[in-house]
């Protein structure tokens, strides 16, 4: 039961950005511009950051979403993303991709200085300043999504299916029309 009233029936984030459109407008501003927008990493790896953090966050309505837009997005699709979220050491990665996770992971942990060997870490598997800020950014954007969503208790959708129609949707309209 969401601890606030909701006019909209509505699963997680999308019944919170129908219920309240001037949040709704600036909070799908920002995830478009982080997951669709200009960056070195492409919109189902950015996608995949989204989820691993929502996994790490364990909120489920973000994760599984996330998770079916970049499997709709990922050579590996779905099996990736499961694996990713079950152990991000052992997935089929690329080495740039599992060091942009493990930054992704520290952010998600606590607001202060990614460790300097796990910055280290990434450029050594190539990553550049523009990988790090996007990933750094995306993991912090998806702190406050995550807690937006389940410290509101929002509700799980119910019905089949409903996470793989998000992620074709997302993949297809992005989040500036996602409500």
């Amino acid at each position: 039961m969401p601890h606030i009233t909701m006019a909209s029936d509505l699963p997680g984030i999308r019944g919170l950005m129908t219920d309240h459109p001037e949040s709704a407008a600036a909070l799908n501003a920002v995830a478009d511009t982080l997951l669709r927008g200009s960056s070195p990493l492409s919109r189902g790896e950015r996608e995949l950051i989204a989820s691993y953090v929502s996994e790490l966050n364990r909120t489920r309505f973000c994760s599984d979403t996330h998770g079916a837009a970049a499997a709709a997005q990922l050579d590996g699709g779905a099996d990736l993303v499961k694996a990713v979220q079950l152990d991000v050491d052992s997935a089929p990665l690329s080495p740039l991709l599992r060091a942009l996770l493990r930054v992704a992971a520290e952010v998600q942990v606590q607001a202060a200085p990614v460790a300097d060997q796990t910055i280290a870490a990434a450029r050594a598997e190539g990553a550049t300043d523009d990988h790090i800020h996007d990933t750094v950014l995306i993991a912090a954007a998806f702190c406050m999504y995550n807690r937006y969503v389940s410290c509101l208790a929002t509700a799980l959708p119910t019905e089949p299916g409903y996470y793989e129609e998000a992620g074709r949707r997302i993949t297809t309209h992005g989040y500036a029309h996602a409500v």
